[in-house]
């Protein structure tokens, strides 16, 4: 069963569609990609599926449930969590502070009698930031923030996690050690839906790959199949891919 099931979501701007009968799920234990163009709409659906923009249509489930109408809050109790394609981090905190505010948040809702000072410095570990953990996080390079981020969303123990473009600013060292962070996030049960514009990181890590094109979902396949498809290639991979 799907974790996440989105179905004949759309979303209007006036005369603009930015999203048309869009349909995606995600299972747990795999990484589900979400790729496109700019502009193609892949933020718009996370929006709508963590509940910041109310769709004109469709239906978001998380688990099952139906929380199309839910808030944003209630969606995160639910196991719901997202990273932003432009960073969203407290600046003048470091890198525990960052992660103990979600760490203290979850434990007030969820009742969770776990110390938060231990999980954070548990996802601290898992995410490879112990060298800088007591840095504040705008002393940090793009790439490090991106997990400090990543490690907040962590905090919030998720079932599903959204991630909108979170190798942007890694070096390539950064990116293979982070591919494996990806795959072990999935292996411990969470559905990871990932939207990136490296695309040779989604062809690696991602079971099923669905590509946007102007608010519509052109493909959903295997990477491979991706890889072939010639409508794919015309509008977002580019002949020679």
């Amino acid at each position: 069963m799907a974790l996440l099931d989105v179905s004949g979501v759309t979303v209007r701007f006036g005369g603009n569609v930015a999203l048309d009968d869009v349909e995606l799920s995600a299972e747990p234990g795999l990484i589900t990609g979400l790729i496109g163009p700019n502009g193609a709409g892949k933020t718009t659906l996370f929006n709508v599926i963590t509940g910041l923009l109310p769709p004109n249509a469709g239906r978001v489930r998380i688990a099952g449930r139906d929380v199309t109408r839910l808030s944003p809050t209630k969606r995160a109790r639910r196991g719901l969590a997202r990273t932003f394609q432009r960073l969203e981090l407290f600046s003048v905190l470091s890198v525990r502070e960052n992660i103990r505010v979600a760490a203290d948040l979850h434990k007030g809702w969820a009742r969770d009698r776990t110390d938060p000072a231990t999980v954070v410095d548990e996802i601290i570990e898992r995410i490879g930031l112990q060298s800088v953990a007591d840095a504040r996080v705008d002393s940090l390079p793009t790439g490090q923030c991106r997990l400090v981020e990543l490690g907040r969303c962590l905090a919030t123990r998720p079932q599903v996690l959204l991630l909108d473009e979170p190798a942007s600013g890694q070096d390539e060292h950064e990116t293979v050690a982070f591919a494996a962070l990806l795959r072990e996030l999935a292996a411990s049960g969470m559905a990871v839906v990932l939207v990136e514009h490296d695309v040779h990181l989604v062809m690696e890590v991602c079971s099923a790959v669905h590509v946007l094109d102007f608010g519509r979902i052109i493909a959903t396949g295997s990477p491979s199949e991706i890889q072939a498809n010639e409508a794919v290639l015309a509008a977002y991979l580019g002949g020679g891919a």
